[in-house]
């Protein structure tokens, strides 16, 4: 059946589906038209650290990601979606409130991560309109004991990494549930008995089974493959000796030593592919697929730490740069929406969208309001597989103030970056040039200008993230180790 034909789902109980009656139905704005059936449920993955070159579906030969590879074929790949910043914390902070860097509270890592009550998260929305909502993998914005843990911030139940501090471990002695920190004896004196993911895994499989009765919303932020390197034999042994090694060795207080990093980085990712693809085939068993819809995507650009090699794998794919930066390496994501019979299937779209657009989008998908001054915008049309050229002519925005302020933006195939508020801008054609290698500032005074104009009015100053790079005193107080 057509994408661009109602599915038998979303006619009310007792309506026609005659040719009239569907045209009527086509007239109504697609929220509307979705709510005339049950509210989809919504789960939506999110990597840690994963490239946009390090699915097969996206190019990756070294790495065996085969159920990645069927969720794009039986739904919509899409080529040109954003994350909300280059680290984890800020990219986090735009996920939930739908607002840019240039507005959003959290804009680096380092700071008072805890969101004051004036930001609405998309779990609150989601609450609102009659969804259970669950947490599990790393939250980044509000530690045990704060006042913006995810129970305090609309979700139902909570497990993982509260402070993102402690998800650089993947058998940590600790983890947090409900806003508890709860004790792993399996991995009490250094054992290896409880591994992260898994245990992240079996969570969430829970809470789908303990929700499946009504609608839920499943935030699933996975700490993999962000460093450190490690991960349970069985995915290990599925790549040792496939790759030359260059062995991590631990000469202190950091990661664990690893002799074996590329094997270990590759088995993290199959063993990321593998639950995703158990993910899917739980929603079917418990016959949820079709009134499900499923995203998975990454938190921004791989990086170079505790052994990894990203450049082995040619992790960013043809982009330029990596996570921290704001060139394309360190922002564009890997995103697959699946959702059968309503989002189209073995399609690639290279519509441009971006974290802030989540809020919205899962608010039109659930019936919820709207909080004001967000920044993103629905792009449900989009994942439907209806005409939306409005994203195309809009400005899309990020700055990132550590190791000096940096802007970026993008319009179109047009995007610009830029050191400092008052930098010379750097221009690049993306459609001609996606490794951003380029300049050509020079040669199209007129579209940069439309782009300085732009940027004078894209954000406002920040106390805890100010555009100078110097913090204040309390910041620099408050700021723990990421």
């Amino acid at each position: 059946m057509s994408s661009l034909i109602p599915s038998p789902r979303i006619f009310p109980r007792g309506f026609s589906r005659g040719p009239i009656a569907i045209a009527l139905l086509m007239l109504l704005p697609v929220g509307a038209m979705l709510q005339a059936a049950a509210k989809p449920n919504i789960v939506y993955i999110m990597a840690d650290d994963l490239g946009y070159g390090e699915l097969g579906c996206y190019g990756q030969t070294k790495i065996k990601t085969p159920n990645l590879d069927r969720m794009a074929a039986e739904g919509t790949r899409f080529t040109d979606v954003y994350s909300g910043a280059p680290v984890c914390a800020p990219c986090r902070c735009v996920l939930m409130t739908g607002k840019h860097t240039g507005h959003a509270f959290v804009r680096s890592n380092g700071g008072d991560y805890n969101l004051p009550r004036s930001e609405v998260t998309v779990a609150e929305v989601l609450h609102g309109a009659g969804y259970t909502n669950g947490f599990v993998g790393k939250w980044s914005l509000g530690d045990v004991g704060s006042a913006s843990t995810p129970l305090k911030r609309g979700f139902d139940y909570a497990f993982g990494f509260y402070n993102q501090g402690a998800a650089h471990r993947q058998y940590p002695q600790t983890m947090d549930e409900n806003d508890q920190a709860i004790v792993l004896p399996e991995n009490a004196g250094g054992k290896r008995g409880a591994y992260a993911h898994d245990l992240m895994t079996g969570r969430s499989f829970d809470f789908i089974r303990r929700s499946k009765d009504r609608p839920f919303f499943l935030y699933l932020a996975y700490t993999l493959p962000h460093a450190e390197i490690l991960v349970p034999e069985d995915s290990l042994a599925e790549y040792r000796g496939k790759f030359p090694e260059k062995p991590f060795e631990n000469k202190g207080a950091g990661y664990a030593s690893q002799p074996e990093p590329n094997a270990a980085v590759a088995g993290m990712i199959s063993r990321l592919d593998r639950d995703v693809g158990r993910l899917l085939a739980l929603l079917k068993e418990l016959r949820l697929e079709e009134n499900t819809i499923v995203f998975f995507t990454s938190d921004n650009g791989p990086v170079s730490v505790g052994g990894r090699d990203y450049e082995f794998f040619h992790g960013a794919g043809p982009l330029r740069g990596r996570k921290g930066g704001l060139y394309d390496g360190g922002i564009r994501e890997p995103m697959i929406v699946r959702w059968p019979g309503h989002v189209p299937a073995g399609k690639t779209s290279d519509v441009p969208w971006y974290f802030a657009d989540v809020l919205p989008t899962l608010a039109e998908l659930g019936g919820g309001k709207l909080p004001a001054g967000i920044d993103g915008v629905s792009v449900l049309p989009t994942l439907l597989g209806r005409e939306q050229p409005a994203l195309r002519n809009r400005f899309m925005y990020w700055e990132y103030p550590a190791g000096g302020f940096r802007q970026a933006a993008r319009r179109g195939d047009w995007k610009v970056q830029r050191s400092g508020l008052d930098g010379p801008l750097e221009l690049y054609n993306l459609r001609d040039d996606i490794g951003e290698k380029k300049n050509v500032a020079a040669a199209h005074p007129d579209i940069v200008a439309q782009f300085n104009a732009y940027l004078k009015t894209a954000r406002v100053e920040s106390a805890e993230y100010p555009s100078s790079g110097d913090r204040s005193k309390k910041n620099k107080k408050e700021g723990r180790k990421k």
